[in-house]
């Protein structure tokens, strides 16, 4: 690490969220000094002083005043889920303070968001750039790879098998998710579908399993990344977890309701933990996807990579670093697009990415 990355002004907000403190603690075992901020004096300052950071602390209610807090910053890495209600008024602080945005997320609107302001971060000069963490670095740099490999590609289906287990941040993405159904890709357009509305036997790269599609990020990402106009995301899940989802249809509006999602929200906050190192280094995930053309011919990607929270604090702290180190254009990005489709194979317990 340089002497000038080591001084470069930047931000983590959501430090005091489990994988934000994970980012944080990874980032000073790499000589790297980052910002410690959040909403709350008391859960980012004792972090900050155990770390030897410094922290501040701010709502993102008002646009203005965040971007007060972030002048000087040339990069803001927000941690801090459910992205639906962050990433909006920091990205829009971002573009008023010139600071490029990450952001770990997995959720579509937020990509879809990023694209409608690629005029605004132009002009502004800076990068917005959501989803560098799991699953979006490694399934968008196999969406890429196989744009490459398949030229031609009009549908890509891509998926992962992972058993990490989620932390409160993602649970709670999560079940917002659910009340929105599910979500495709077809013919350009992300569209609503019912939850498991495609059943399938895939191979991830650990055995073959019945899996269904999810209204996961890749369905913008992975667009945005190589014009495929049909994507579909997939999970492996149990008989049990395929019916439960398909039974998820009839309540989903239900679920929409504010209260219900504030109820079922407030037990995630009391009774979800993140896994912790030793079940983290246990369980390493198996990302796949498949392109194929309109004459039937087809091109199959696998990788092993380290689990869903080991490779977002690798992920997201390689492109904050490459954001560091290199001049890079203005304007919306997606990973791969941002850094290269071989970003996923450079991370650290990633395997060979195998076409075939």
């Amino acid at each position: 690490m340089s002497q000038e990355q080591q001084q470069t002004q930047w931000m983590i907000y959501g430090a005091n969220g489990y994988t934000g403190e994970l980012i944080a603690r990874e980032a000073v075992k790499r000589g790297l000094t980052p910002l410690l901020a959040g909403r709350s004096l008391n859960k980012v300052t004792p972090l900050a002083k155990e770390l030897g950071l410094k922290a501040v602390w701010f709502s993102l209610d008002d646009v203005a005043t965040a971007s007060q807090q972030i002048q000087g910053m040339s990069l803001v890495l927000n941690c801090a889920g459910p992205f639906s209600a962050t990433a909006e008024p920091m990205m829009k602080a971002c573009i008023a303070a010139s600071s490029h945005y990450l952001d770990i997320t997995g959720e579509i609107a937020v990509f879809e968001l990023a694209q409608s302001l690629d005029d605004k971060a132009r002009s502004a000069g800076i990068v917005l750039c959501p989803g560098v963490g799991f699953d979006v670095i490694p399934t968008d740099c196999v969406a890429a790879s196989l744009k490459a490999a398949l030229p031609d590609a009009t549908n890509l289906a891509l998926g992962f098998d992972s058993r990490s287990g989620f932390s409160p941040g993602t649970a709670k993405t999560s079940v917002e998710g659910l009340a929105q159904g599910g979500k495709v890709r077809r013919d350009g357009k992300i569209v609503t579908v019912p939850l498991a509305f495609e059943v399938r036997n895939i191979d991830f790269g650990d055995g073959a399993k019945d899996a269904m599609t999810i209204p996961w990020g890749d369905v913008s990402t992975a667009y945005h990344s190589t014009g495929i106009p049909n994507i579909e995301v997939f999970i492996p899940g149990s008989p049990r977890m395929i019916n439960g989802a398909k039974r998820a249809n009839y309540i989903r509006p239900i679920l929409g309701f504010n209260w219900v999602q504030k109820l079922i929200k407030a037990r995630i906050e009391k009774t979800v933990t993140g896994p912790d190192e030793a079940t983290r280094a246990r369980m390493p995930t198996f990302v796949w996807g498949e392109a194929t053309n309109a004459r039937g011919e087809k091109k199959t990607a696998r990788i092993r990579t380290a689990n869903g929270y080991s490779l977002t604090i690798t992920g997201s702290l390689a492109v904050v670093e490459h954001l560091i180190s290199n001049t890079t254009t203005g304007g919306a990005y997606t990973p791969s697009k941002l850094v290269g489709a071989d970003l996923v194979s450079r991370l650290p317990e990633s395997s060979e990415l195998v076409i075939s």
